[in-house]
């Protein structure tokens, strides 16, 4: 689930810098072969699973709304469905939120949601998730408006991704200040 969000890092980048690179080298199906590369040798078959949820992105998220690099930085050309189909098309929306329920049960099914609230330290990297949901779902960004007030079901899924990182983002922290405060409390005493 975070690895299909990952891709939109790059609307972070465009906010902060103006660059307009959305759907260009974080959504290349080639960066993310040469990206998952040691994980395939490391992990095989197990890495499978991650780097379908990675592509899933610009594959079905983004290639319906066209302009999507597949191939950066063997080419610089643009792909698209050849029917152009907004994000906010009724079609698209429902399309999301199934997606967004299939989500939640493979979650609930394979016990994966516990990640979410351990205290693991690796889940502070759910700091960029929080923000590729946080634009779009707030202030609009890439689009012209906020989701929760252009199409408040599709932000009924962002809400709810949006919650679950900031639990685990901060479990993180807060194991990581218990931890130091015991270890400041043993050297004093």
């Amino acid at each position: 689930m975070v690895l299909s969000i990952i891709p939109d890092i790059d609307i972070i980048f465009d906010l902060f810098t103006g660059a307009q690179v959305h759907r260009g080298p974080t959504h290349s199906l080639v960066v993310a072969i040469v990206a998952f590369f040691p994980f395939f040798i490391i992990y095989r078959k197990k890495a499978v699973p991650y780097f379908l949820a990675l592509i899933s992105h610009p594959l079905i998220g983004d290639l319906p709304g066209g302009g999507v690099q597949l191939l950066w930085p063997i080419s610089n050309a643009k792909f698209g469905l050849p029917v152009y189909i907004s994000v906010f098309n009724p079609i698209s929306i429902l399309a999301e939120l199934i997606l967004f329920i299939v989500a939640l049960l493979v979650l609930y099914k394979s016990n994966d949601w516990r990640v979410f609230f351990s205290s693991s330290r690796s889940n502070l990297l759910l700091i960029i998730p929080i923000f590729t949901v946080l634009l779009p779902t707030t202030i609009g960004y890439p689009f012209s408006a906020p989701l929760l007030t252009t199409e408040p079901f599709l932000a009924i899924a962002h809400l709810f991704y949006l919650v679950l990182f900031c639990i685990a983002v901060l479990k993180a922290l807060l194991s990581i200040y218990k931890y130091r405060f015991k270890a400041s409390i043993n050297s004093k005493g």
